[in-house]
């Protein structure tokens, strides 16, 4: 009996702390275009930092998404001799600090494919990157089929993946799943679906270590390939959807 008590007093206070939180931004992609009230179209190839930095062989375009019943699909392809997908973020636009930050998504599958819902400091132009900090809610790649990668690029880890985390969901690929990250002053955790699957607390948060005491912005993206996602990509499953029915901000 004890251990039931205990059980559901977790379960009430885990709901109350999540009933405390306000909505505060919503983009449920309802409008027949994405709302560029809110939304950024990164274009082109990376160039003067080429393959996005990570030697990706997309060029981003604005023409490779669409919404369609409420949700935004972005559709990777192979167009000639050229790969094509799309990239958008909130910068300048919607930035925040701390919170529960969610999205329902589905998967694209197959050798290649490295969609991501993400974060990076706003003052990127000012400090650069690693500097200025970077939360990966949901990495996958095809290549690792059933896995979800979660991580933070800090200029501690001189922007290598060491604050991360790989999980194995066997139905990850099947449907929509939602990816959160709740954010404080002391800690970042990281959820798919009710599973925690990581969480970044360090003790000593020194500008190094925690750039996560400011503003972020959110971006949304279907790279192809590169070091992470490749370098093999299996043109033969090409296209494929990135679908994402939601994102929402609580605070």
């Amino acid at each position: 009996m004890k251990k039931i008590v205990v059980l559901l007093f977790v379960v009430n206070f885990s709901y109350a702390q999540q009933t405390n939180r306000k909505l505060v931004w919503e983009e449920n992609f309802d409008g027949k275009e994405l709302n560029e009230k809110n939304w950024n179209f990164e274009l082109g190839d990376g160039c003067p930092n080429c393959g996005w930095g990570n030697n990706e062989r997309q060029l981003y375009t604005n023409q490779n998404h669409k919404i369609t019943k409420d949700h935004l699909v972005i559709t990777a392809k192979k167009e000639g001799d050229k790969y094509t997908s799309t990239r958008i973020t909130t910068k300048g636009k919607k930035e925040f600090q701390y919170g529960r930050f969610e999205a329902r998504a589905k998967l694209p599958v197959g050798q290649g494919v490295w969609p991501a819902l993400w974060m990076l400091g706003s003052n990127i132009t000012e400090v650069g990157w690693p500097k200025c900090g970077e939360i990966d809610i949901l990495e996958y790649v095809g290549k690792e089929p059933n896995m979800v990668f979660t991580s933070l690029h800090t200029q501690d880890s001189h922007g290598n993946t060491i604050n991360t985390k790989k999980t194995r969901f066997d139905d990850i690929e099947e449907g929509f799943h939602i990816y959160a990250m709740e954010w404080t002053k002391d800690k970042i955790d990281f959820f798919v679906d009710d599973t925690l699957v990581y969480t970044f607390a360090p003790e000593n948060k020194t500008e190094a270590v925690w750039p996560f005491n400011q503003p972020f912005y959110i971006i949304v993206n279907m790279a192809i390939g590169g070091n992470f996602g490749g370098p093999e990509v299996d043109d033969t499953i090409l296209p494929q959807d990135f679908t994402v029915d939601y994102i929402r901000v609580y605070q």
